[in-house]
């Protein structure tokens, strides 16, 4: 058996589409996503509760915000890097 371990994460870089670009809090600033668009993306547990939310990466928001709501996006795809 091999003792080579895999990094921590895997090296995967996973795409999703924006399917739900409603409900933008009043109060956000930065960018954000649009419906029908597919962007490179992090899932990471929420600190507190545990839920799963979406990083979009290379975009731009001001504290608190930085993260949406899994419910906001389908996944397309995710890819090996190697």
């Amino acid at each position: 058996m091999s003792k080579v371990k895999l990094p921590v994460p895997t090296p995967v870089q996973h795409f999703a589409r924006c399917v739900d670009d409603s409900c933008r809090p009043a109060d956000y600033v930065g960018e954000w996503p649009e419906a029908g668009q597919i962007y490179p993306v992090r899932v990471l547990a929420h600190a507190r509760t545990g839920e799963p939310q979406v990083h979009i990466l290379g975009f731009y928001a001001e504290a608190p915000y930085g993260a949406f709501a899994a419910k906001r996006f389908a996944p397309v795809a995710s890819i090996w890097l190697n």
